[in-house]
């Protein structure tokens, strides 16, 4: 509780200077893919409340540009995918357009990213990270320290000098002026991440996985994999607070009826 206090409070000075005195920031939603889960309520209720049978959900990533800095908030499913679905056992994942591709058409190229964030460490968010190798890395640390091994989505990141910036246990500023802020939301994988976009239209709240679907917020649900329920749930009060006091509009990234929350790409929410 005194850490849930402290954040809060850590957030409200960081965001407590107004939209003018921050470089302007924009958002954009990429594609980054889709899964048919042949089961929706069995893959995502640990207490089996959704309608059985199969449902598709979207895989989005998010550009967030601030000044001469450019965030790229998770990465979707792998590139190797394009054209190509696979059958993952309880979902068929697929992707029509890479990241790259989708980075050209805003006249950008995979080197001019100089951050990505990772909400966590599950592989339809980490699919396409190693084509930024020049990118300092923002990752949870526990999720970071989980993924070594022989299928290292963060290979670049490994080695001495690396440009890595890990979380644990609290929130990050990430350009150092309130603007954008990244969440810690335990509970769906150890240091699972959401993220608070100040934009001078509006505040954005991006769940990352901590909600699934519009359902799942509204009954609180819990998938069965999530590493912990307490810390879901606890990650679910704070998220549904920092909604009420920002009056953020809230995007869940799986969630296909929340893209129209966003302008369709390539424009921006500004």
């Amino acid at each position: 509780m005194l850490r849930s206090t402290l954040a809060l409070t850590a957030i409200a000075i960081a965001t407590s200077a107004s939209a003018a005195d921050r470089p302007a920031i924009s958002l954009t939603r990429l594609d980054c893919g889709s899964a048919l889960i042949k089961d929706f309520n069995s893959f995502f209720s640990d207490t089996l409340e959704y309608p059985s049978g199969p449902r598709r959900i979207t895989d989005s990533c998010y550009v967030i540009r601030h000044s001469r800095d450019i965030l790229l908030w998770d990465t979707g499913f792998p590139a190797a995918l394009k054209g190509k679905p696979m059958d993952m056992g309880a979902l068929i994942a697929s992707i029509d357009r890479t990241i790259p591709e989708q980075l050209a058409v805003m006249g950008l190229k995979p080197s001019d990213i100089t951050i990505v964030g990772i909400s966590h460490m599950h592989g339809d968010h980490t699919g396409q990270a190693v084509d930024f190798p020049a990118a300092k890395l923002l990752i949870g640390k526990a999720d970071f320290d989980l993924t070594k091994g022989p299928k290292d989505p963060f290979g670049p990141w490994r080695g001495a000098g690396a440009k890595v910036q890990t979380m644990h246990g609290g929130d990050i500023d990430v350009f150092g002026d309130g603007s954008v802020i990244a969440l810690n939301m335990p509970g769906h994988t150890p240091d699972h991440m959401s993220l608070l976009v100040r934009l001078a239209s509006g505040n954005v709240l991006l769940t990352g996985d901590l909600y699934h679907a519009t359902e799942a917020r509204q009954m609180r649900g819990v998938p069965p994999f999530n590493t912990s329920r307490a810390d879901t749930l606890a990650s679910i009060d704070r998220f549904e607070r920092l909604a009420k006091h920002y009056n953020a509009k809230v995007v869940i990234q799986h969630e296909p009826r929340d893209i129209a929350k966003l302008p369709a790409f390539p424009a921006s929410l500004k």
